[in-house]
């Protein structure tokens, strides 16, 4: 029997629980994670959630290897949900990738702890997966394409609730969870709360004493939006 893939960067039980909480108004809803990985989010379940939660994921091994009770899969790039109608979802719950370290894909030589996505997998990533981008201008204009698409199949008034993290670079702090929120208010959601979490975070690598302390969610909401906001969207990256 083949071994089952692990995910390196599933939610917390923290950030579970707070998730769950802020849908409470959203109980009996439709809610989507369109970079879905295991489909961890399903735990939600367990703490009162009952609405349906769709999960979608770019690499199928994650998803034939989920534990959790995700009520409809789907498996491609997050940048063209074809299979959800405009309007279609009550609520967007997820956790990008922070674009650090975890997007290295080298080939190890040695036998020291690799915790990446690739590794973690087993093979190299899908071109288009976001695990595989550094901090750059590629990763920025990918989120940008996929969060389009997202606005695109979420109701008006629905929530887009966004789990993400700065990361440290050469004793740096990279402001990941800035960009998003820039961009997300580009398009016109509506910034609701900013709330900050103190999670475990990675004790291996290079900076393994250099960790910022805490993990962002970010919620907002989705008023009427014209098209030209998705299209004005690169003219303020």
């Amino acid at each position: 029997m083949a071994n089952k893939k692990k995910h390196p960067a599933t939610y917390t039980k923290t950030i579970i629980e707070k998730i769950s909480a802020l849908l409470c108004d959203y109980n009996k809803a439709l809610v989507l994670d369109p970079f879905a990985g295991t489909g961890k989010l399903a735990l939600i379940k367990e703490y009162g959630y009952k609405g349906k939660v769709i999960c979608n994921e770019i690499e199928i091994e994650w998803t034939k290897d989920s534990p959790y009770l995700v009520d409809e899969w789907h498996v491609g790039d997050a940048v063209d949900m074809n299979w959800a109608e405009d309007n279609s979802i009550d609520a967007i719950c997820t956790s990008p990738t922070y674009g650090n370290r975890m997007a290295d894909h080298f080939n190890s030589k040695d036998n020291s702890k690799r915790i990446t996505y690739k590794h973690y997998l087993g093979r190299d990533l899908d071109t288009q997966n976001t695990g595989r981008m550094q901090w750059g201008k590629k990763y920025r204009d990918k989120h940008i394409e996929v969060y389009k698409e997202c606005i695109r199949v979420l109701t008006n008034g629905g929530l887009f609730i966004l789990n993400i993290s700065d990361h440290i670079r050469k004793g740096v702090i990279v402001p990941v969870t800035q960009w998003h929120k820039d961009i997300l208010l580009a398009i016109d959601l509506e910034l609701i709360e900013h709330i900050k979490i103190e999670t475990p975070r990675m004790r291996y690598g290079r900076n393994n004493k250099a960790r910022v302390p805490h993990e962002d969610i970010l919620v907002f909401q989705k008023k009427n939006l014209e098209k030209k906001f998705l299209n004005e969207v690169e003219k303020k990256c």
